[in-house]
């Protein structure tokens, strides 16, 4: 008989010099890690971090604390090496990467940012769709070619971070139609609604929600999601096609995930979802998906911090698989 892949990593797993399932969920991780790459020996190569920043038309009205500058003030940051994100993918050995994919500005040419704006952010969804279908599609696309590039460049694991004032709106917009969940379960403080201020910004989200009755998946993104978003999306189903694993963030992230798997399943199959974040909703989400997060720290910054803190968690899985003594290589006796 014919044992098959995971099979074999579960055996290989089980013979090292431990108690069976002693090392709890970084034993699921390097299971995981084995059946993405189809192999015995899985190892993480040039992890990457790609940061895709746009703005948000229905930042307009009000839903979120912060001022729509801050989009654009928190990417010179990015570019600086002074936010949250750079010093834990610096501290970790990650590539990271700043897209513009519709910043409501215009940066200086010689920033370290990569320009693919198609937009100068989405439309007030409380008027207008956020994007025409064609603005979507080709944001997913851009999102692609860049997943392409990392991957010809040889990594084989990517995260995703955004930045965009007022994207937890859209956000959950998205889960609430996907998951068909009342909007007040999807709807989160952000940046920091609290009180009147998150009934405000749950009356506005539900009156954009009945405004709306976009049929496929691509016209409820381009309806009710951002730039940035769509950009995700598109990077999420090119990297489950080129077989890397995948990182996920946040609440953003995960509600972007959730959207690329509407357009193919088998995405979830190469997602670790890195953190379970204080946004109201994404436990929701990560029960949908029946995913158990890596790290439970209480974050809710987004940038895809949650990533790449959860990341050398993640890679301890794939070490301990492939360097960890079995009881037969150390000699020590198993039990009976």
């Amino acid at each position: 008989m014919t044992i098959n892949l995971k099979d074999q990593l579960q055996h290989k797993i089980d013979l090292k010099t431990k108690p069976l399932g002693a090392l709890g969920q970084l034993e699921a991780i390097a299971l995981q890690l084995g059946m993405i790459q189809n192999t015995l020996s899985p190892e993480l190569k040039n992890p990457s971090l790609l940061v895709f920043a746009a703005d948000h038309g229905i930042a307009d009205e009000g839903v979120s604390p912060y001022p729509k500058d801050v989009t654009w003030q928190m990417v010179m940051n990015f570019c600086s090496g002074g936010a949250a994100i750079n010093v834990f993918c610096k501290q970790n050995g990650i590539g990271i990467k700043v897209i513009d994919a519709g910043v409501d500005y215009d940066f200086p040419a010689d920033l370290p940012i990569v320009n693919a704006k198609i937009a100068r952010g989405s439309r007030n969804m409380l008027k207008e769709p956020a994007m025409t279908v064609e603005e979507c599609r080709l944001a997913m696309k851009r999102g692609a070619e860049f997943v392409q590039k990392e991957a010809e460049a040889g990594s084989n694991t990517i995260a995703f971070g955004e930045m965009g004032i007022g994207n937890t709106s859209p956000s959950s917009l998205l889960m609430h139609r996907f998951l068909n969940l009342p909007i007040e379960e999807c709807t989160g403080k952000g940046a920091g609604m609290k009180g009147d201020k998150l009934d405000y910004k749950t009356t506005v989200l539900r009156t954009i929600s009945k405004k709306y009755d976009p049929e496929t998946t691509i016209e409820t993104l381009a309806t009710f999601g951002g730039l940035e978003i769509a950009m995700m999306v598109g990077a999420i189903l090119e990297a489950h096609k080129q077989g890397m694993v995948i990182l996920i963030d946040g609440f953003i992230a995960t509600a972007a995930t959730v959207t690329a798997i509407q357009f193919n399943e088998s995405v979830r199959d190469n997602c670790l979802f890195c953190h379970a974040s204080e946004e109201r909703g994404h436990q929701l989400m990560l029960e949908y998906l029946h995913a158990k997060p890596v790290l439970s720290l209480g974050m809710r910054l987004g940038e895809g911090s949650g990533a790449a803190v959860a990341y050398p968690v993640i890679k301890a899985a794939a070490t301990f698989l492939n360097e960890m003594a079995s009881f037969e290589d150390a000699g020590v006796s198993n039990k009976e």
